[in-house]
């Protein structure tokens, strides 16, 4: 899909921050959203697959994060980003990017399995609210722009 495998120039740093090198480095702001997809997928996958080994759990739910990690960096996602979010100049995740995504995922889903509920619970208040305290943003409102983008809301993470 022409994603490039690192930010140009070949460089690696462990941080992408908000602008042009977030979703190029390893990590950025919403890699704690990924963290929050393996909890979700853990939850999800022990309520309805509970015939399924565990090993099969979170091979389904590494399937479905790769999945969406192709279709995150399609044009056509790209583009709603940019069109419904605040991400204005989002061009889409670098591979390296994209595969710790996966493997953040895969982290918070064998958390998830090893931690109590509450703990889980707590875990993902925390992933949300640090990045909507910090940035505006996390994986709540990234979703309810996407799928019904609001005014308010974009002018409240743009600092209006």
């Amino acid at each position: 899909m022409g994603r490039p495998p690192l930010y140009k120039g070949g460089l690696i740093q462990l941080w992408g921050p908000v602008g042009p090198k977030q979703s190029q480095m390893i990590f950025d702001w919403y890699s704690a959203s990924h963290i929050i997809h393996g909890f979700l997928f853990y939850a999800i996958l022990h309520t309805i697959g509970r015939p399924k080994k565990p090993e099969q759990r979170l091979l389904l739910a590494t399937i479905v994060e790769s999945a969406w990690e192709l279709v995150e960096n399609s044009p056509v996602i790209i583009n709603r980003y940019r069109e419904a979010t605040i991400a204005l100049g989002y061009r889409g995740d670098s591979i390296l990017n994209s595969v710790s995504d996966i493997l953040l995922m895969i982290a918070g889903f064998l958390l998830a399995k090893r931690l109590p509920v509450w703990a889980s619970v707590m875990i993902v208040l925390v992933l949300e609210l640090v990045p909507l305290a910090i940035i505006r943003d996390n994986l709540t409102l990234n979703i309810w722009m996407l799928v019904a983008p609001n005014d308010a809301i974009r002018h409240w993470q743009a600092g209006a």
